[in-house]
């Protein structure tokens, strides 16, 4: 499936459909960097939330620089200024993380490369809850900025995302907010991203998120 094309699709007939307004987005993000391109690209059509939930991150002293990259980011980065771009950080259980995919009682989930089942699990997880936020806040679209990454699988994010609207909408919530497609990598998007953090000059890590993550990195 072409996301990339899917979502050019959505951005062509957006502008008409909402009229004089822009849409709401909700963004899960994961950092920094990979919110910067993501920005950059939607902001001239969303009104966007950014929503950094990722209780994956591995040790707290790590979710807390990621997140203050963030925002220290979107002080001076244009299109979050522009944009007018709002920052939603919720709780960091970590403990969550790691019932939610199971690790702790599966070995093989621990050990696997990324891009895997846990990685699937952690996906959705995420997903479930920005989903949840952007409900209750009456957000027209939710998305996540992960596609943006060589090392997350795309078509993965984007069936979960989906799947979250289609329960949604069998359940009688029609209205609900609908999932944003995304391969944010292609059209040099990853690219992209490594030259803002450079011009910026941000902290760029060298490993997801998770302990096991940062433990299988080569």
């Amino acid at each position: 499936m072409n996301y990339q094309k899917k979502l050019e699709e959505i951005l062509t007939n957006v502008s008409s459909e909402y009229k004089n307004k822009k849409p709401t987005l909700l963004l899960h993000a994961c950092c920094g960097p990979c919110s910067s391109y993501v920005l950059e690209y939607l902001f001239k059509f969303f009104d966007i939330t950014v929503f950094y939930y990722n209780p994956n991150i591995y040790p707290p002293a790590e979710y807390e620089r990621r997140f203050a990259e963030l925002r220290k980011l979107y002080e001076v980065f244009p299109p979050a200024l522009e944009g007018k771009v709002k920052v939603v950080e919720t709780d960091y259980e970590p403990e969550d993380f790691y019932k939610a995919t199971g690790t702790r009682e599966n070995s093989k989930l621990a050990a696997e490369p990324e891009k895997g089942e846990r990685c699937r699990r952690c996906y959705e997880f995420r997903l479930r809850r920005a989903y949840e936020y952007a409900a209750a806040n009456q957000f027209d679209y939710f998305c996540t900025t992960l596609s943006i990454s060589p090392f997350k699988d795309a078509e993965k994010l984007n069936v979960i995302g989906e799947q979250l609207q289609q329960q949604a909408e069998a359940n009688g919530n029609v209205k609900g907010p609908r999932w944003l497609p995304s391969d944010f990598k292609k059209k040099g998007g990853f690219k992209r991203s490594l030259e803002i953090s450079e011009e910026y000059g941000m902290y760029r890590q060298d490993y997801c998120g998770c302990i096991y993550s940062k433990n299988n990195r080569k």
